[in-house]
């Protein structure tokens, strides 16, 4: 349960990240000013508190509450895809940042559309500039991953408890801590694979 919650945040609220930065940057002032409420709202409160919104919150929401009851799975991975994707806008906003704005200039004179100059120029160069940040922002996924245990969700933290509390052995949480490192190691391993990648293009 850890890993798939781990896997749908990640693929979700990366490529909705990228969306949220473009749109922050959008000419529109409306648009832009609602991308940043957006942004302050999921980094302002606390992650937890959004896990409860989305799972015992919207049910009670007048009219529409009845068509929003869902299972713990599903409200949190909304509330993490959401929070994460705030983050993840920023990152990438700050990586776009750091490109030379006379690279656009380059572009044009070659010829190249905005979207050519987008995925041909700008994206390599922002992910390669932001993966050591992204790569910090999964890690601590993994972590914020045992907050779901407060709904209930029989991820790794929640069945240690049980486990504790059922038969007194407190060394299942050891157990629970090498599993933590593991797949932290496994995802640091493949990020500095991605980074060596970048670095060499």
């Amino acid at each position: 349960m850890t890993l798939q919650l781990f896997a749908v945040t990640l693929l979700l609220s990366i490529p909705l990240g990228l969306a949220v930065t473009f749109l922050y940057n959008n000419k529109n002032f409306v648009i832009s000013r609602l991308t940043s409420f957006y942004i302050m709202l999921m980094r302002g409160t606390p992650l937890l508190l959004q896990v409860f919104f989305f799972y015992y919150g919207l049910p009670f929401i007048p009219i529409v509450g009845q068509y929003l009851k869902f299972d713990a799975f599903t409200a949190a991975s909304i509330a993490f895809t959401l929070n994460y994707a705030a983050y993840f806008a920023e990152i990438f906003r700050g990586g776009l940042l750091a490109i030379d704005g006379g690279q656009h200039e380059a572009a044009k004179v070659l010829g190249l559309s905005h979207w050519q100059t987008t995925y041909h120029i700008v994206l390599p160069q922002m992910f390669k500039v932001t993966l050591p940040a992204v790569s910090n922002e999964a890690l601590i996924l993994i972590k914020d991953s045992a907050l779901v245990t407060a709904i209930g969700m029989a991820e790794l933290l929640h069945v240690t408890k049980n486990i504790v509390n059922s038969t007194g052995m407190i060394s299942a949480f050891a157990v629970a801590a090498v599993f933590y490192l593991l797949m932290s190691y496994v995802i640091n391993v493949i990020f500095k694979q991605l980074e060596k990648k970048f670095s060499y293009d």
